[in-house]
């Protein structure tokens, strides 16, 4: 439907419904589930220049309302989705949005280069803000100077729509967003994990191996939505939401608060079909309100 139809820089999205990096895989694990082609896209799991084991196990912890994790950033390189993975999840009749990780400038640069020429591919989304990782990714994050020197490298070797993904782990998440913005970022996704931790009193130890990992889940929303909100209001570029995305009425909050697009990631593994389900929801809301087009609900909070 036309009225769900929504730009992401050069990037034509058929409706704001996406699924985030990370809890997804690559689609191809919920084409039994859902009809991927009603989704707006989908960001397959984090992709870095080289092979990453991840971090040791346990690398997941439950929490009250939401999750930790350490995965770690586990894939077997661009090279080997480019030869295997691509292949197979190409024709989906969705956006690919890869989401690309690395320790240094030169390995973002390096890894965004060798998706530049995927013609089912439009656009990556530079992680710039992994807090489980033992090195790159959230000191970048961190940063507006070297969040604006990882984007500006990027940017000289990528030519297709480039969506820059923020830390909350920040004092000003406004700051990086203007950053990326500045060196030619399409757009920014937001919020990315909290840094969090959990214990087990009986061992006296940490749960997860690395000691802190990443908090997601309905538990971080409301942080979330602070963060959209403030992002949509310090640049022009497009915002896409996500943090503790369950149900239709969540997105509609995050659209409300400035978000393009959404993105579902936690909520997937509790109900697959969740993507749709939101879908649904955002269409039913338009009609309730005479809606006629879903850009004319973006960032329409009323404060």
């Amino acid at each position: 439907m036309d009225k769900l139809k929504i730009n992401i820089g050069n990037l034509s999205l058929k409706n704001p419904v996406m699924t985030a990096s990370g809890t997804f895989g690559y689609g191809k694990e919920y084409v039994d589930f859902i009809d991927l082609s009603q989704l707006g896209g989908i960001c397959v799991k984090g992709t870095t220049l080289h092979d990453r084991q991840g971090n040791d196990y346990p690398r997941m912890a439950e929490t009250p309302a939401g999750m930790l994790n350490a995965v770690g950033l586990q894939n077997k390189g661009v090279d080997y989705f480019v030869s295997d993975i691509y292949p197979e999840i190409k024709d989906f009749d969705t956006h690919i949005i890869v989401n690309v990780s690395g320790s240094t400038i030169e390995d973002y640069a390096e890894c965004a280069s060798r998706l530049n020429h995927l013609d089912k591919v439009p656009g990556i989304e530079l992680n710039i803000s992994c807090p489980n990782v033992k090195e790159g990714g959230m000191a970048f994050g961190t940063s507006a100077c070297s969040a604006a020197d990882v984007v500006r490298a990027v940017r000289k070797v990528y030519d297709k729509t480039l969506i820059v993904k923020l830390s909350p782990n920040v004092t000003d998440i406004t700051e990086i967003a203007r950053a990326a913005e500045s060196e030619g970022a399409d757009a920014v996704s937001l919020i990315n994990t909290l840094l969090g931790m959990a214990i087990d009193i009986n061992k006296q130890k940490p749960i997860l191996s690395t000691v802190t990992g990443g908090l997601s889940g309905p538990c971080v929303k409301p942080i979330a939505l602070r963060m959209v909100w403030q992002t949509y209001n310090a640049v022009k570029i497009p915002v896409i939401g996500m943090g503790g995305i369950s149900s239709w009425q969540d997105a509609i909050e995050f659209i409300l608060a400035g978000s393009s697009a959404i993105q579902i990631g936690t909520y997937n593994f509790i109900d697959p079909t969740i993507s749709i389900k939101v879908l649904e929801g955002i269409k039913n809301y338009m009609d309730q309100y005479n809606i006629a087009d879903i850009k004319d609900l973006v960032g329409q909070l009323k404060v």
